[in-house]
């Protein structure tokens, strides 16, 4: 069976740490721009009273 060791070479692979990374960084945009979203409608509706 080569399944773990497969593992182990694909986990050490830099274009897969490349892929992570990039993953990593768009999660966290899409966080960003979701919590500002949040802080405008919550803001609009202090604002708007």
């Amino acid at each position: 069976m080569t399944g773990k060791r497969d593992d182990r070479s694909r986990a050490s692979d830099p274009r897969v740490a490349a892929g992570r990374r990039r993953a990593r960084r768009t999660a966290l945009i899409v966080a960003v721009i979701a919590v500002a979203i949040y802080a405008v409608f919550i803001l609009s509706g202090v604002v708007g009273q």
